[in-house]
């Protein structure tokens, strides 16, 4: 189970778009994720050291060796959580689907923005897709569709060679799984 602290940390809707630039970019100067993300400096610093209390996030070395400037590295790629691991911490609850509801709305948000980008004839050749199934599972058995799902993004994103010179844009996959009825 994460730890509350890291939930609400990740959620926010700035430090969410730090973590994604890091997950896409990789390790970058302080500066480039500012501009990147249209914000001030000292926001995404301040954004930074939160990101890195939770253990989101850790400082790297200058490549180039300059003691000046501030690089980040992602800490960790990924997070499986469901608000309903703190049902025993009422306050914790409260966070953790607060921070659902926020993730929920970014993932949305992401979908409706790509489908305007579509309708407007950017990105040609890029389609979208959608995968909807029914089954049937136990509580086990849904656990192991997100471990095995989880495993299959992570394999596809390291499968990518990004210095093969073809051009790529930035891709949003994600899924929900939960009980239903017809």
């Amino acid at each position: 189970m994460e730890d509350i602290s890291v939930i609400t940390a990740v959620h926010h809707p700035l430090r969410r778009r730090i973590f994604d630039y890091l997950l896409l970019y990789g390790t970058s100067q302080v500066t480039a994720i500012a501009r990147a993300l249209d914000s001030q400096v000292g926001s995404i610093s301040h954004h930074l050291r939160m990101l890195e209390r939770a253990g989101v996030v850790q400082r790297s070395e200058d490549p180039s060796g300059d003691r000046r400037t501030s690089w980040w590295m992602l800490s960790r790629h990924s997070f499986t959580w469901s608000a309903d691991d703190y049902s025993d911490a009422p306050a914790d609850a409260l966070l953790a689907r607060e921070a659902e509801r926020n993730g929920i709305r970014a993932q949305i948000e992401r979908l409706q923005r790509w489908r305007r980008r579509h309708r407007a004839g950017e990105l040609p050749g890029y389609d979208g897709f959608n995968i909807e199934s029914l089954g049937w599972a136990t509580p086990a058995e849904l656990q192991e569709l997100s471990e095995r799902l989880g495993r299959t993004v992570a394999d596809w994103r390291t499968s990518i060679d990004r210095t093969d010179g073809r051009e790529r844009t930035p891709v949003f996959f994600f899924a929900h799984a939960f009980p239903t009825e017809p």
